[in-house]
């Protein structure tokens, strides 16, 4: 492993870190809208209201131990994934929009591996509403793993992430980098902090316009009580079908609102923290 992926590592890990503390409390809104029964809440705001009510301000952060945890793994594999991805598609720096998308696309897949247990037993904490059988993270693993093992257990909803994570950091890499570029243009290569913070802003928005409906369908098959029957793709379609049958299509994007609320400020902190990790250590190692 060549020093510049090892900063990719190490910076992926502090990114993930930003992510996690800004954008808790609004995944933890998405999830109760994607997951609740119907009925429970009104909506994004009615979900906010009574959780702060009944639970506290805390609940916001529930489930984050397991991304706190989790989430410097993946996005040190997502970073250092895209960077190897770039480097084998073209031995260029500078490419191509349409390159980018597809080192974001393999990054996305490869970091569906991390991704997929760690927004499992993130989603079912999340699923719990304050009652006193409310189980903490460890106790969840270890039901998870006792009752169903390794791949039906820990990995629930892998390949439902796998195909939600393609099309998400293809589109994330993809408006990261235009936006970036764009500000590049009229400021030079050293753009402000505000223009990197947009720029982030800009890929996060586009992470979850390309992901939905998929990231619904994840939240459900990962939350509820048993696995998934079929292939992905029977599983899948059966999923959405089950949505549209529920909630009509307006189900099926349930949680967008929120989503995008909260990927400004997390992508915008995620790309800041990693971008500027990153050059402090590129001045440090030399490369």
């Amino acid at each position: 492993m060549d020093a510049s992926t090892i900063n990719e590592l190490l910076a992926g890990s502090v990114g993930g870190a930003a992510q996690v503390i800004v954008g808790q409390p609004l995944d933890t809104i998405k999830t109760r809208a994607q997951t609740a029964p119907a009925g429970m809440f009104k909506g994004p705001m009615d979900i906010l209201a009574q959780t702060l009510r009944k639970e506290g301000f805390f609940a916001l952060y529930k489930g984050m131990a397991s991304p706190l945890i989790g989430i410097a793994g993946v996005n040190s594999l997502l970073f250092a994934a895209y960077g190897v991805s770039k480097r084998l598609i073209s031995p260029f720096p500078q490419l191509s929009l349409k390159e980018i998308a597809a080192a974001g696309a393999i990054a996305g897949a490869v970091n569906a591996v991390l991704a997929s247990p760690v927004e499992m037993f993130k989603v079912r904490m999340q699923g719990q509403y304050g009652s006193p059988s409310d189980k903490r993270l460890r106790a969840v693993v270890t039901e998870m793993w006792r009752d169903w093992g390794f791949r039906k257990g820990i990995m629930r909803g892998y390949w439902v992430t796998v195909a939600r994570e393609i099309p998400a950091y293809a589109g994330f890499y993809t408006a990261f980098e235009f936006s970036k570029r764009k500000f590049a243009d009229k400021y030079g290569s050293q753009i402000p902090v505000w223009a990197l913070l947009a720029s982030g802003s800009t890929g996060g928005i586009a992470y979850w316009l390309a992901c939905y409906p998929l990231d619904v369908v994840k939240s459900r098959v990962q939350l509820r009580a048993t696995p998934p029957e079929g292939t992905p793709v029977q599983y899948i379609a059966r999923e959405l079908a089950l949505v549209v049958r529920e909630s009509g299509v307006s189900g099926l994007f349930r949680g967008l609102t929120p989503s995008l609320l909260r990927s400004i400020p997390a992508a915008a902190s995620t790309f800041a923290a990693f971008e500027l990790t990153r050059e402090y250590l590129k001045e440090i190692t030399g490369v």
